[in-house]
């Protein structure tokens, strides 16, 4: 697997997003958002995997980075579900070196754009055990959560941050808004913002994204 983009700050790391980008992208799509947050937040490290390049079904069988093959986009998405586990664990595993190099994992978040987003609410509220600072999801929706969602209480105190463009042609905001709706239904704290574009990111978006990291920071 393609190693990290490893973002240091200009102080000491005690805090970690991984960030993972979207189908298509790649590590570095996100450096620029990365680097506008460390200017405030400037003792949190930003990691930023790379996925496999492999065929997505939707796209032709066309080879892509993809953290999960899609093979239909109805019924809800069909997905290839090992694949999927498979971009959890190396989240996990991301997050679990963090720790171990002394970071408190009450102060490590997973984000994630779209196909990435997927991943991260996968990875944090089914698979990750212990703390967690947080959620970020973008663009996203939640193709393995169960109806209903019900998490151990552990899961429950993971905060969420579910943003999404009204104008989004590739995720519909219905399903980043269900996804936002289990989480609320299972006792999670979530919050949701909508903006006026398309399935993107906007500088309005990462401001308010800063503002939610370090709320979440300070009270660490």
């Amino acid at each position: 697997m393609t190693e990290p983009l490893v973002i240091d700050p200009s102080h000491k790391a005690d805090a970690c997003v991984i960030w993972l980008h979207g189908l298509g992208a790649d590590r570095y799509d996100f450096q620029p958002v990365a680097s506008a947050l460390q200017q405030r937040l400037d003792s949190t490290r930003f990691i930023l995997p790379q996925a496999p390049t492999r065929p997505v079904s939707i796209n032709g069988g066309w080879s892509m980075p993809s953290w999960y093959d899609i093979i239909a986009l109805s019924p809800a998405r069909a997905i290839d579900r090992e694949q999927m586990e498979a971009s959890a664990q190396a989240v996990i595993g991301l997050a679990e070196a963090q720790r171990d190099s002394g970071i408190d994992p009450a102060r490590i978040f997973f984000a994630g754009f779209s196909q990435g987003g997927a991943v991260a609410l996968h990875a944090a509220f089914l698979r990750w055990q212990g703390p967690l600072g947080g959620v970020i999801a973008l663009s996203t929706y939640a193709p393995t959560f169960p109806e209903p969602l019900q998490l151990p209480a552990s899961a429950r105190q993971y905060p969420a941050l579910c943003l999404h463009g009204t104008n989004d042609d590739v995720v519909p905001t219905a399903m980043g808004r269900a996804a936002h709706d289990s989480l609320l239904a299972a006792g999670v704290d979530v919050q949701w913002r909508d903006y006026p574009m398309g399935h993107e990111v906007l500088p309005e978006e990462v401001l308010d994204i800063g503002d939610w990291l370090a709320e979440r920071l300070r009270r660490g």
